[in-house]
């Protein structure tokens, strides 16, 4: 898809005019959150049970060499066959040759947000590879030529009548307000598609390194019908997605649920431990793991490793005050919201998507919902310390840190400062006591609220003045006291 990470602001007041969308997400984010929160509650001790899930993540990225070589191991050992992608673009071709090796023209595709960040399905029709999203969600999107706006539920940014519309119109469905019915003509639709396909391919939600098994969760059983009924099963992972035991797998099983869709579990927990054996009837006859860096490796490396322990749950999107208003497409590529104003400048380049760190009021919402508890917002502003290094904010920005930087040193600017705001302030909202326009930059601020003016008198003012009347009071209560004794 086009990045278009760079334009979030132009892109945000487009989203922020858009009434269908606006409707869209108030529906959708505030009912996902309230389910978190009530899930999250039946919980014997929430907070202890994320501390457990952040431990399995760090575990598995303090060693994440290890678990992958034990991983592709297991796998290996099972009949699989492990392939490892540097880039989005290597992660194609080696699809793409699977595909060709194996005469395979037709594909169904389960819920992937790593095939989304490659590019696999524009990359696969242009060798005239038949790829059909089987999620509900992903499939009316493609109908669309759209793209998915959130980790978790992608069509998010759709009301239910934009929904009937498409189908009407794609496919011929008699319109419906009913969410059942659709559902019901779509799984008609795909049921064929499921026994043509040649090849079916997955995302992984986890890997276990012990076992070589591979798990999604699902609620719609599409993504068990993509890699078990076609004779080939491809799964694509991010080398983050390894945990190492199975104990770790069933502390976050417990937490993923809750956190994405407010669900104590999920309807389906597929999990697939290579190819089929001779005895069985179901499974695919080959199976392949495609593990990608795309960047990933250079994250752990540094400062950032933390932000690759999210399990991709989206309840930092919901709970984001700023995704609430604007969507996803507005953060203009595959991953948005908070965890994805860090991932998207990581992986594409700070430089690519300067606006993404300050598409955040820092208010930790993000970080309260986290079930691993990402530390975002300490994230966000060290990416706005990068972009400053890189000479974001030009002469501009540096001369008023300066500026900023010589008052707070001195004492004496300071309070010049304090009280030159004072009299600028209060000059400008006149008698109304509000001010409606600010100057030059600080006219963003304006633009969408009022200004309130600095007060006439400092809190330093005011406190000495009430400290001096205390002396008095005091002073002349002991005169008096002492003048009773006499």
């Amino acid at each position: 898809m086009e990045v278009t990470s760079a334009q979030f602001y132009p892109n945000a007041v487009i989203a922020i005019h858009d009434i269908q969308l606006q409707t869209a997400l108030d529906r959708g984010t505030t009912r996902a959150s309230a389910g978190r929160v009530n899930m999250m509650g039946e919980t014997t001790d929430a907070l202890a049970l994320r501390a457990q899930a952040r431990a399995a993540r760090e575990r598995a990225l303090n060693n994440l060499p290890e678990l992958l070589e034990q991983l592709e191991a297991n796998v290996t050992r099972l009949g699989g066959v492990v392939l490892w992608a540097r880039t989005g673009a290597e992660a194609n071709h080696l699809i793409a040759e699977l595909c060709e090796s194996n005469q395979v023209k037709r594909i169904t595709k389960g819920k992937s947000m790593v095939t989304e960040e490659t590019g696999l399905n524009e990359a696969l029709q242009a060798r005239g590879i038949e790829i059909n999203e089987s999620d509900l969600g992903e499939y009316i999107l493609q109908l669309r030529g759209d793209h998915p706006s959130h980790i978790v539920t992608p069509m998010i940014h759709m009301t239910s009548e934009q929904t009937a519309q498409t189908l009407h119109a794609k496919l011929g469905m008699p319109m419906t307000d009913s969410p059942e019915e659709m559902t019901r003509f779509v799984r008609g639709v795909m049921r064929e598609k499921y026994l043509e396909a040649d090849l079916g391919i997955s995302g992984v939600n986890f890997a276990i390194a012990e076992s070589g098994t591979i798990i999604t969760v699902e609620n719609e059983g599409n993504n068990r019908l993509s890699c078990n009924t076609p004779r080939i099963h491809v799964a694509v992972m991010g080398i983050e997605k390894v945990l190492a035991t199975w104990e770790d797998w069933v502390t976050l099983a417990q937490l993923l649920p809750r956190s994405a869709t407010g669900q104590r579990m999920n309807v389906y927990t597929n999990l697939f431990t290579g190819p089929k054996r001779p005895a069985e009837q179901d499974g695919p006859e080959k199976f392949y793991l495609v593990i990608l860096d795309n960047g990933r490796s250079k994250i752990l490396a540094g400062e950032y490793a933390e932000s690759l322990a999210c399990i991709r749950c989206g309840a930092c999107l919901n709970a984001c005050p700023v995704y609430q208003n604007v969507g996803g497409h507005a953060y203009g590529w595959v991953y948005p919201g908070p965890i994805g104003s860090i991932v998207s400048p990581l992986l594409l380049g700070v430089t690519a998507a300067p606006m993404l760190p300050h598409a955040s009021t820092l208010c930790g919402a993000c970080q309260q919902a986290c079930p691993v508890d990402i530390a975002i917002p300490e994230m966000l502003l060290k990416l706005r310390r990068d972009l400053v290094q890189q000479g974001d904010g030009g002469w501009g920005w540096k001369l008023s840190m300066r500026l900023w930087q010589l008052g707070m040193q001195s004492p004496a600017l300071y309070r010049f400062g304090g009280a030159l705001a004072s009299l600028a302030t209060r000059a400008l909202a006149g008698r109304s006591g509000k001010i409606t326009w600010l100057p030059g930059i600080l006219g963003g601020w304006t633009r969408n609220r009022d200004f309130a003016p600095f007060a006439a008198r400092s809190f330093r003012a005011r406190y000495a003045k009430k400290a001096a009347g205390r002396v008095v009071a005091l002073e002349s209560s002991t005169e008096h006291k002492t003048g009773d004794i006499r």
